[in-house]
């Protein structure tokens, strides 16, 4: 079996890695039977890294692994596509998209860009539900915190985020920047444990403060210096996150 180095993670053909979840449907519940239900599973096992960067994810052994055709596990590919997170190679390989910790810099210039524009648009174009909405996901994002549930801090956190961008009320700006939220999620929960158990932990979770301050008084460069600074943290805890792996596995003998 061929095996290969992508990113951060090995990636081993075909479907080493690949670890479903087995189906706990209580006897005379629905049968899962659409692309629904296989898209919810295999995105979180993506987001969650159970499905590494670089893995290949195939059709017909996805299909017999949920006593499914391939139709389901067809679309629910399709719409993992569409949120960059599966990636279909020239020779139609299918695999989860693949980070290289190279690109790490572009990305970050990327969401600085766009988390910017957004929360800048949504301190000007807002309205009173909007506010409200932003409150709430932020509000939710925060019990997720405290419970320690990485997984519900990291989709909570992009509700947070999109909240903001649905407040600005300009769908190029909302479809490119969910995309780019959903590719960030994975470098999210990498590094969550070690945010949660460092020296600053107390910080985390009121990091949104700002942004929905200077959102909630209109003050556009007040919203867009926040959501910066925003971004500038997540680099800072992830890079912070590498350095601190990185140098644990290395041997001094």
């Amino acid at each position: 079996m061929k095996t290969t180095k992508t990113g951060l993670y090995d990636t081993t053909e075909p479907n080493r890695d690949l670890m479903m979840a087995k189906d706990t449907e209580t006897e005379g519940a629905p049968r899962r039977h659409s692309g629904r239900y296989i898209y919810e599973e295999l995105r979180k096992q993506i987001l969650t890294l159970k499905l590494k960067p670089g893995v290949q994810l195939d059709e017909v052994s996805l299909a017999a692994q949920f006593g499914l055709s391939r139709s389901p596990v067809r679309d629910a590919l399709a719409r993992l596509i569409t949120e960059g997170l599966v990636v279909i190679l020239p020779n139609r390989t299918t695999l989860v998209t693949p980070f290289e910790i190279e690109e790490f810099p572009n990305y970050i210039s990327a969401l600085d860009l766009i988390q910017r524009a957004v929360t800048r648009l949504a301190a000007t174009q807002h309205r009173a539900e909007d506010l409200d909405a932003i409150r709430n996901a932020d509000a939710a994002y925060l019990e997720a915190v405290t419970s320690g549930d990485f997984q519900a801090m990291s989709e909570l956190n992009k509700a947070f985020h999109m909240a903001i961008a649905q407040a600005g009320r300009n769908p190029y700006f909302i479809n490119y920047y969910e995309r780019l939220l959903s590719e960030g999620q994975r470098l999210l929960h990498l590094h969550f444990d070690h945010v949660v158990s460092s020296a600053t932990a107390h910080r985390l979770g009121r990091d949104h403060d700002e942004m929905i301050e200077a959102i909630a008084a209109r003050d556009a460069d007040a919203a867009e210096a926040a959501a910066h600074e925003h971004t500038m943290l997540f680099q800072r805890r992830f890079l912070d996150y590498l350095q601190q792996n990185l140098t644990a596995r290395m041997s001094i003998a």
